[in-house]
C-alpha cells in the first residue's frame, strides 16, 4: 500500500495521526464491551438483561441433585445485614400515599398494605415481546401415562365436601347468624355483577369496577375468588354465573406484569378449589393452561422463582423495591400446595419438582439463630437482609410448610420437621410477652426486636392451632394455649377501636398495648387474618367466645363498611366518623366471608379431615396416595387411572 502524501503533512505525521485514531478507537471498543459485559455479573441483572436476552436465553433453571445445586448456590455463611431499618424503608415507593385505598395482599401487595391499588407496579426497564400462547404443552398433555379422576378422589374423602346436611347448625341462633354472612355474601356479590362484572374488584362509593395491573392482564379476580365460596353458600345460581363467565371470558391469553403469588393463591388455588368441590372439567382445563404460564418465573440459577412474570412472554424479574432483586420468603413459600395439585391433576411432575428444589435450598441453607428472613438472592441464593417476621413478607411460608405436611396426609416429613424447627426458633426469638399481659409475636431485624404486630400476622393463631396435634411429644397443649393467646391478642385489637375492627398493625413499646400508634398503620381493608384463627380455635377447641368474637366482627362490618352498593375498607378504625376506602377486596369474598361462613356452620362442612384451605382460603383436599392407588384402574379398562 502507498500512502498519498497530502499537502502540509509528512508521512510520518499522518502515520502518527493514524496510529491515535486507532488506539482511540481500541480504547472505546474496550469501554463498550466492558460496560456492556458488566450488566450481566451485577448481583440482579434481570431487568437489564430483559432489553437484550430473548426469553429462550434465559438462565436454565437448577432442578438437579443434592451435589449439583450446593456447588450452583453458595450458602452465604456471615449472613451480613445491609442496613433494614424497617420494612416500610423497602417496601414503600416514592410515590403519593393513600394509605386505606389499598390492594392488600397476604406478602408483597398484602405488606405494601399503604400502597395505592393504582400506583402498584413492578419497576421495569423494558416491555418485553408477546409470544404465540401454547395451550398444549408438558404440563395440558401429561405425558406420564396418568390422568385424574375426580370420582375416585370424591371416594377416598372421609366426609362428604359439604357435610351431612351442608354444614347446618342445629342451634337456631347461630343458623340464623350464619344466614346473615350468607346474605352478606349474596350483597357483595350481586353489586360486583351490577357494577363491575368482569373487572376484578368492585369499586362501591363510585360504583364502578377496578382492574389494576397485579395480575398481568387476567380479570374476574373477585369471580374465580368467590366460586368455592358461593357454592359451599348454596348461591347455585350465582355459582352459575361465575362459572359461565370462566368458561366464556376468562382470557389466560394475557401479557401483562404479573404477581406470581398473587396469580397463584388467587387464580391457581380458586380454580383448583372450584373443580374438586364440582368436578367441573373447565376448571381443570384452565387451571392446568394457567399453572403452565408460570413456570418460566423458575428460570434462574437456583430455581427460586422470581416475583413478577409476564405471562404472555414468560420473561421473569424481581420487585424494583426487593433489596439486590431478592425474591420474597412468602412468595416463593407460598406455592407448595397449589403445585402438588397441579402435577396429581396434569400427571406431570414437573409443577412438584420446582416447588420440591426450593425446599432443598431452603433446608441447606444456615438460618441465623433458626430463622428464616423474608428476602432471598434468587441468583446467588444467599440471604439479602437479616429480616425476619411471621407477618408481611414472611407468613404464608410457614403456614405452607404444616399444610403441606396435612395434605399429605401426614406423610411429609421434611415440611413436618421445618415447621416445627422454625416454631422453636420464632418461641425462642420472636414470641414475647407484655406488660398487661398480652402474647405477641414480634418482628426481627438483624437481632433487634421491632414490638410490633401486623393484621397479617393474626392468622398465625389458627395455624399454631392445627399444628398442635403433630408437635413434640407433650407439647399439644402448649401450642394450643399459644395459638388461643395470640388470638386473644389479635382480639384484643379489634376491641380496642372505635369501630371494633383491628388496624393495619398495632404496637406494644412506649405504653401501647395492642394499639396503632402510627397514623399509616390504623386502616382496614376487610382483612380474614383475625376472623381466620377465630375459624380454626373454634373447630379445636369450641369454646363459645370464637363465635361470639365472629358474630361482633359481623356487626362491626355490617356498621361501618357496608355502604349502599358493597363493602369498603376505612381508612380510620379509631375515628367514631368513618372514612371509606372505596374498595371491595376479593379477598373480601373469598376469604373473610367464607371463614365466617364456617364459623357458624357444623364441623363437617369442608371438614379439616379431608381439606386445608391456600392462604386465600381456597380449599385443597388431602391427598391420600394409598386410597387413590387402590381406587384407580388401568386406562385399558376404559376408566382414569391415578398414580
Amino acid at each position: 500500500m502507498v500512502l498519498r502524501k497530502l499537502p502540509g503533512v509528512s508521512a510520518s505525521g499522518m502515520g502518527l495521526r493514524l496510529s491515535q485514531k486507532f488506539v482511540f478507537l481500541l480504547f472505546l471498543s474496550g469501554l463498550v464491551t466492558l460496560c456492556f459485559g458488566a450488566l450481566f455479573f451485577l448481583p440482579d441483572s434481570v431487568r437489564l438483561k430483559r432489553i437484550f436476552l430473548s426469553k429462550n436465553e434465559s438462565p436454565a433453571v437448577t432442578v438437579g441433585s443434592d451435589n449439583e445445586l450446593s456447588k450452583k448456590v453458595p450458602v452465604d455463611q456471615e449472613h451480613q445485614r445491609t442496613g433494614l431499618k424497617g420494612v416500610e424503608a423497602i417496601v414503600k415507593p416514592k410515590v403519593s400515599r393513600k394509605p386505606s385505598v389499598t390492594h392488600g395482599a397476604r406478602t408483597v401487595e398484602r405488606s405494601v398494605g399503604s400502597r395505592a391499588q393504582d400506583e402498584w407496579s413492578p419497576a421495569r426497564a423494558h416491555e418485553p415481546p408477546a409470544r404465540d400462547e401454547r395451550v398444549t404443552s408438558a404440563a395440558l398433555n401429561a405425558p406420564h401415562g396418568t390422568t385424574f379422576s375426580h370420582e375416585t378422589f370424591k371416594k377416598c374423602l372421609l366426609k362428604p365436601a359439604l357435610g351431612k346436611d351442608q354444614g347446618n347448625p342445629s342451634d337456631p341462633e347461630t343458623l340464623k347468624r350464619r344466614e346473615k354472612v350468607k346474605e352478606m355474601m349474596k350483597f357483595a356479590w350481586d353489586n360486583y355483577k351490577s357494577y363491575a362484572w368482569g373487572k376484578n374488584e368492585l369499586r362501591p362509593l363510585t360504583k364502578n369496577g377496578h382492574i389494576g395491573n397485579m395480575f398481568g392482564g387476567l380479570r374476574g379476580a373477585s369471580i374465580v375468588d368467590s366460586l368455592d365460596t358461593l357454592y359451599i353458600m348454596g348461591l347455585m345460581e350465582e355459582y352459575e354465573e361465575a362459572k359461565e363467565w370462566v368458561q366464556n371470558s376468562l382470557d389466560l391469553n394475557s401479557n401483562g406484569e404479573a404477581s406470581l403469588f398473587e396469580v397463584n393463591i388467587r387464580y391457581v388455588g380458586g380454580l383448583l378449589s372450584a373443580f374438586y368441590l364440582t368436578g367441573a372439567e373447565i376448571f381443570k382445563q384452565k387451571v392446568l393452561e394457567l399453572g403452565e404460564k408460570l413456570l418460566p418465573a423458575f428460570n434462574t440459577p437456583t430455581g427460586i422463582p422470581r416475583g413478577v412474570i409476564n405471562l404472555g412472554s414468560g420473561t421473569s424479574w424481581s420487585w424494583g423495591w426487593a433489596s439486590a432483586g431478592s425474591s420474597i420468603l412468602a412468595e416463593f413459600g407460598t406455592l407448595h400446595l397449589e403445585f402438588v395439585h397441579l402435577s396429581q391433576l396434569s400427571g406431570n411432575p414437573v409443577f412438584t419438582e420446582k416447588v420440591m428444589n426450593i425446599r432443598k435450598l431452603l433446608n441447606k441453607m444456615e438460618k441465623p439463630h433458626g430463622l428464616y428472613p423474608n428476602f432471598l438472592s434468587p441468583v446467588s441464593g444467599n440471604w439479602v437482609q437479616h429480616h425476619v417476621s411471621i407477618g408481611g413478607l414472611g407468613d404464608s411460608f410457614y403456614e405452607y410448610l404444616i399444610k403441606s405436611f396435612l395434605m399429605s396426609d401426614k406423610t411429609d416429613e421434611e415440611a413436618k420437621k421445618m415447621y416445627y424447627s422454625a416454631m422453636e426458633a420464632i418461641e425462642t426469638n420472636l414470641v414475647q410477652k407484655s406488660p398487661g399481659g398480652l402474647t405477641y409475636v414480634a418482628e426481627w431485624r438483624g437481632g433487634i426486636l421491632d414490638h410490633k404486630m401486623g393484621h397479617l400476622a393474626c392468622f398465625s393463631g389458627g395455624m399454631i392451632g392445627i399444628g398442635a396435634d403433630d408437635g413434640p411429644v407433650g407439647q399439644k397443649q402448649h401450642y394450643l394455649d399459644l395459638a388461643a393467646e395470640i388470638t386473644h391478642t389479635c382480639h384484643e385489637s379489634y376491641s380496642r377501636s372505635a369501630t371494633k375492627l383491628g388496624p393495619e398493625a398495632f404496637r406494644f413499646d412506649g405504653g401501647a398495648e395492642a394499639t396503632a400508634t402510627r397514623l399509616s398503620d390504623r386502616y382496614y381493608i376487610l382483612r380474614p387474618e383475625v376472623i381466620e384463627s377465630y375459624m380454626y380455635m373454634w373447630r379445636l377447641t369450641h369454646d363459645p367466645k370464637y363465635r361470639e368474637w365472629g358474630w361482633e366482627a359481623v356487626e362491626a362490618l355490617e356498621k361501618h363498611c357496608r355502604v349502599d352498593a358493597g363493602f369498603s375498607g376505612i381508612r380510620d378504625v379509631y375515628a367514631s366518623t368513618v372514612s371509606h376506602d372505596n374498595m371491595q377486596q376479593s379477598f373480601f369474598l373469598s376469604e373473610t366471608l367464607k371463614y365466617l361462613y364456617l364459623l357458624f356452620s357444623d364441623d363437617d362442612l369442608l371438614s379439616l379431615e379431608d381439606w386445608v384451605f391456600n392462604t386465600e382460603a381456597h380449599p385443597l383436599p388431602v391427598v391420600r396416595k394409598t386410597c387413590l392407588q387402590e381406587h384407580s384402574t388401568r386406562p385399558d379398562d376404559g376408566q382414569t387411572t391415578l398414580e
